[in-house]
């Protein structure tokens, strides 16, 4: 029972990875695809200031669900980064280049410095979700297993590949939805439309995708298919139909604050969908929650860290989000820096 729980704690950890860190891939995508230094300009503008209050907090998702995987599902660890080690590795790889691209790209001095910071960040961020992806995409088909050994073809196969994609545009999607809101948060109504024609674009990949992922999977991982199919992976598969003709309505519209829940809702469903077709195996089909799960003494103060993190953790990412949104994390201007007070189009639009 504890290791069923700590399961659905691990699915909700990878759940929320995906819908806040994907915000953030998406973001770097979008600055991939700007185009030249002239063009890109205003929405790399907007990508910078969005991304800057909160980007780091969303690596606490991917560490929780490390945390969970090597004490609650040690076996689970092992096979995992034992038969994939060369994505995750690339994927990791991806995350401190980005992290060093974003970081240095803006106060470097030299043109040729932001320009090459800039590509390392927005190369990265389409590279390392593609990885990730394709690593959940082998544990999905069923080629990893318990004393797998790393090959090309625990990660390089159909179901890896569509799994990568949908990895990519998923991230692409939230990033345009959030982006269109913090324009609109920024005073900047030409960027609205712009990620807002982003996102619809977006969406049409995304399901033209999911119909690909439908074939994939009932070929080359039956047992996933299956579970899409039939009971909670099903439910979920319309939730995030749902979700998605929700988003592209809301799209239509004015601009408003709830096109990001129905678009998190889009990506938070098919992560939940996926984990639900895989019962009641980890690995499927050779690895059960119950045949991986740690000692039962490791679980239960498992679930109690759990409690406290939901209890601390938790209110405060709320909080962070909150304050981001709000406008309350903006960058202060020059004038207020020299003790001014007052604010100019560097100031609270971050303009």
């Amino acid at each position: 029972m504890t290791a069923d729980l700590i399961a659905v704690v691990l699915l909700l950890a990878v759940t929320a990875y995906a819908c806040a860190g994907g915000t953030d891939y998406g973001a770097g995508f979008w600055d991939l695809t700007a185009g030249g230094a002239e063009r890109g300009r205003r929405p790399r503008w907007l990508i910078d200031h969005a991304m800057a209050p909160v980007w780091e907090v969303n690596n606490v998702w991917l560490i929780f669900v490390l945390v969970i995987m090597w004490t609650g599902f040690p076996i689970l660890f092992q096979t995992v980064f034992t038969a994939l080690w060369l994505p995750l590795a690339l994927a990791v790889l991806g995350m401190v280049l980005r992290g060093a691209g974003f970081a240095f790209r803006k106060p470097s001095r030299r043109l040729a410095g932001r320009r090459l910071y800039g590509a390392v960040f927005a190369v990265a961020s389409v590279v390392t979700p593609f990885f990730l992806g394709a690593a959940v995409g082998g544990v999905a088909s069923g080629r990893v297993a318990p004393g797998t050994e790393a090959s090309a073809d625990a990660w390089a196969n159909p179901t890896s590949l569509v799994f990568g994609l949908v990895a990519i545009v998923t991230t692409a999607l939230l990033g345009a939805v959030f982006l269109t809101g913090d324009a609109r948060r920024f005073d900047a109504p030409d960027l609205v439309g712009y990620f807002r024609r982003r996102a619809l674009g977006s969406l049409v990949a995304l399901t033209a995708l999911a119909v690909v992922t439908g074939f994939v999977t009932h070929e080359d991982s039956p047992h996933v298919w299956h579970g899409l199919t039939h009971g909670l992976g099903l439910l979920f598969v319309v939730a995030a139909g749902v979700a998605t003709l929700a988003t592209v309505w809301l799209l239509l519209r004015p601009p408003g604050a709830w096109v990001r829940v129905t678009a998190v809702g889009v990506v938070a469903c098919a992560v939940l969908a996926w984990g639900m077709a895989q019962r009641p195996y980890l690995v499927p089909t050779s690895l059960t929650v119950a045949d991986a799960a740690g000692a039962p003494a490791t679980l239960t103060w498992l679930a109690i860290v759990t409690l406290v993190a939901l209890v601390l953790v938790v209110p405060a990412v709320v909080l962070l989000y909150w304050l981001d949104t709000h406008g309350e994390l903006a960058e202060l201007s020059d004038a207020e820096l020299r003790g001014g007070g007052g604010t100019d189009g560097d100031g609270a639009t971050g303009r």
